[in-house]
């Protein structure tokens, strides 16, 4: 809440049992009407809970809408980067990219892991012509513009692959897009949602995509 700018926050609570949704419940009054919440009965995955964000930032008149990790892997200093892209350096969507020059990965993962993300940005570059480095990046901002244009009633990844889903169609749309390097830092709790299924969808879910 201290960065530059009217930034303001919605958190997307799918009832999640750790009480998320009622500790910022708590929080909002003294927020000065800049954190909000939006509250879901089920989890759904994360494409779902994204496009229940997008369009809550469309129906409130919001010119740029961002979307981003709430555990510090995404540092919330890169904002203003992001935002400078759209805004001064016309960009349509611009990426937090781990992959794109001056990129770069926290020291946390293993190479496993390394190998998953890496591989699957030089897949989904392979299959789709798409030129961007990481396509699987979570960390984006989007000018209205793309939101509205973008049908997300049809948008039907859940996983990760929503990601890809996401900047594809802003791609064929003819919307430039533009990679802002970041450095991605692991999260320091939880566990990665990440599993067998995700990666089944991103592999197939890719290929029926580009036929489409």
């Amino acid at each position: 809440m201290a960065l530059e700018g009217k930034y303001h926050i919605l958190i997307v609570d799918d009832n999640s049992p750790d009480g998320t949704g009622n500790i910022v419940d708590d929080l909002i009054s003294d927020a000065g009407g800049r954190l909000h919440i939006l509250h879901r009965k089920a989890k759904n995955g994360l494409g779902p809970a994204y496009i229940a964000g997008f369009k809550y930032g469309l129906e409130h008149n919001y010119d740029y809408l961002f979307e981003m990790d709430a555990d510090f892997s995404h540092n919330p200093n890169d904002l203003l980067r992001l935002y400078a892209a759209c805004k001064d350096d016309g960009a349509d969507v611009s990426v937090g990219s781990r992959y794109t020059k001056g990129g770069a990965i926290g020291d946390s993962w293993g190479w496993y892991r390394h190998m998953l993300s890496y591989g699957a940005s030089i897949y989904v570059r392979l299959v789709t012509f798409m030129p961007v480095k990481d396509p699987t990046a979570g960390f984006i901002c989007y000018k209205r513009k793309v939101l509205e244009k973008i049908d997300l009633d049809s948008i039907s990844f859940t996983g990760y692959a929503f990601q890809i889903e996401m900047k594809y169609a802003a791609y064929k749309h003819g919307f430039k897009i533009q990679e802002v390097p970041i450095t991605f830092i692991d999260r320091e709790l939880g566990v990665s949602k990440m599993d067998t299924s995700i990666v089944k969808e991103a592999i197939l879910g890719v290929l029926r995509m580009r036929m489409k």
